[in-house]
């Protein structure tokens, strides 16, 4: 014998039990089970970072490939990488705006303080100046005024939107050996064979990251238009997105995996460091003190 199977309804607005008559009322079931919050078994991950291992190549300055090298840096979670790329690079956009646009309002641009004609027996609407905002040469309504645009990102999770970025662009990475003494004087003809001998097209954006610039290097490199020529203290999110090809020395890849790998603690560091500065004035007065003591002015 068949057995039929009635399906609950759906939950909706009509469906509460305020447009059931009393009969009916009795015979309703929860189709729900309450459950508080605290009896409820969470199911959410944590936030984890990953390391991501990427295996490049090291070219010669002739092109020859002559090795290879590991970088190994911090990664968002997949689910949550673009996020924080996304407000790394809108920070420094962000922060990069002066704000000095300003307007004037019909209070603050010069004249207008006699009226225009009479108020009445003209068959005109009713103009009080000649700088209203309804006239050409008036005040601008809700105009840009000076403002700070800045905003505020954590340093670790900007250090990692910028870590997450170089480990999305590891395919379109290569390593080249230091080439800061291989040009003997300044000439760009030769810098465009170097990329070429790279396999880099000079038409495409490329960013380099080296250690040290060396005076013929950047005059060398400074009229390719696609081309941009960083050291670790110049290193933004933007020019690493921006480019087609990461170009990185030995030297670049090493201070790459340590700034950000996931062994970095810079905090630690740099609290250290200020212990360390704060330890060495005071020492410094202190012997100022005693030489002073030792060598006293002559009296007047």
């Amino acid at each position: 014998m068949a057995t039929s199977v009635t399906t609950p309804p759906s939950l909706s607005f009509f469906s509460s039990s305020v447009f059931f008559t009393s009969s009916q009322r009795q015979n309703l079931k929860p189709l729900v089970a309450f459950k508080p919050n605290s009896l409820k078994t969470s199911t959410a991950r944590p936030l984890a970072i990953s390391s991501e291992l990427a295996t490049l190549p090291i070219l010669s300055f002739t092109g020859e490939k002559i090795g290879e090298t590991y970088l190994d840096v911090k990664a968002a979670p997949p689910e949550t990488a673009r996020a924080v790329v996304h407000r790394g690079i809108i920070t420094d956009l962000q922060n990069k705006r002066r704000g000095t646009a300003s307007t004037l309002t019909r209070a603050e641009v010069r004249g207008g303080g006699r009226k225009p004609y009479p108020q009445k027996k003209t068959g005109r609407a009713r103009q009080g100046s000649t700088r209203t905002p309804l006239r050409p040469g008036g005040g601008v309504v809700f105009g840009p005024k000076p403002r700070d645009w800045s905003i505020k990102i954590n340093k670790k999770e900007k250090r990692l939107a910028i870590s997450t970025a170089v480990a999305s662009a590891a395919v379109n990475t290569i390593v080249v050996e230091d080439f800061g003494d291989k040009f003997e004087k300044p000439k760009t003809k030769d810098f465009i064979e170097a990329l070429k001998r790279w396999g880099i097209d000079p038409k495409q954006k490329s960013m380099f990251l080296v250690m040290e610039l060396s005076e013929n290097v950047v005059l060398s490199s400074r009229n390719i238009g696609t081309l941009k020529m960083l050291t670790p203290r110049t290193l933004n999110l933007f020019d690493i997105l921006n480019a087609d090809k990461l170009v990185l020395t030995q030297d670049a890849v090493d201070y790459l995996n340590g700034r950000y790998g996931v062994d970095f603690e810079g905090e630690a560091e740099d609290e250290e460091g200020e212990e360390e500065e704060a330890g060495g004035g005071e020492v410094e007065l202190v012997e100022e003190g005693v030489a002073a003591d030792e060598n006293p002015a002559p009296a007047e």
